[in-house]
């Protein structure tokens, strides 16, 4: 007697997508391109504390909105294949990675507000969707060219 396999849950295929987590399957190009979205997101924070004249004394506290932000992305960019290689390529694709930012900035919002146990502002969730959205845009742009001739280069 045979067993048939069932299909997962919907609410486990979050799971299956997730490809970031296994770091072996990684490639090189994939790993440049999620460092290079947290140090984006990291100059983000900086300068949004910067902004507000609380660099000097901030700390930790900065980690109260980066890893928020970093969360969310991670958890929408697979929905949108921001890390697919053959998406992230093509100059018309480009779009693809400050959408998924612009769609995690609620969810960002919504984990700071609850690790700091604040209500959330909604202007605040406009200015990380936009900030964190035009950077990863500009760095996206510039991988497109200095990664590509880098790994050619360095295999």
């Amino acid at each position: 007697m045979s067993v048939s396999r069932k299909k997962p849950l919907p609410l486990f295929r979050l799971c299956d997508t997730i490809e970031i987590v296994n770091l072996a399957r990684l490639s090189r190009q994939k790993i440049i391109l999620l460092i290079g979205d947290c140090v984006v997101f990291a100059i983000v924070t900086v300068f949004g504390f910067a902004s507000h004249e609380t660099l000097g004394t901030a700390g930790f506290r900065m980690l109260t909105t980066f890893v928020p932000v970093v969360i969310a992305f991670l958890l929408i960019a697979p929905y949108l294949h921001v890390y697919d290689i053959e998406v992230i390529n093509p100059l018309r694709d480009l779009w693809r990675p400050p959408w998924a930012m612009v769609l995690a900035a609620p969810m960002a919002a919504f984990l700071r507000g609850a690790w700091l146990g604040t209500s959330i502002i909604p202007i605040f969730i406009v200015v990380i969707g936009a900030g964190n959205a035009i950077a990863i845009l500009i760095w996206r742009a510039l991988s497109l060219f200095t990664i590509s001739k880098w790994l050619s280069k360095h295999g």
